[in-house]
């Protein structure tokens, strides 16, 4: 028994197609478990990002100071 997991898309037939060429010609028996996907807002995060906040637990960061940068060439 061999699992996949996959995002994909139903077309507008409501029809899933799955390549498995290695089986071409065998008669296989599948079991389907599906989840359709949450479409995030723009500005929203998802719930596995927000879990991350305050996760570090290795040595405390610590940012150096930024030198002082040359000036920029002007854009059009």
């Amino acid at each position: 028994m061999e699992s996949l997991r996959l995002k994909t898309t139903v077309n507008n037939q409501g029809v899933l197609h799955i390549q498995l060429p290695e089986y071409s010609g065998e008669e296989l028996e599948l079991l389907l478990v599906y989840q359709p996907t949450s479409k995030l807002s723009k500005h929203q995060w998802s719930q596995r990002f927000l879990e991350t906040s305050g996760a570090w637990q290795g040595e405390a960061l610590h940012r150096e100071a930024q030198e002082q940068q040359p000036p920029r060439e002007k854009l059009l």
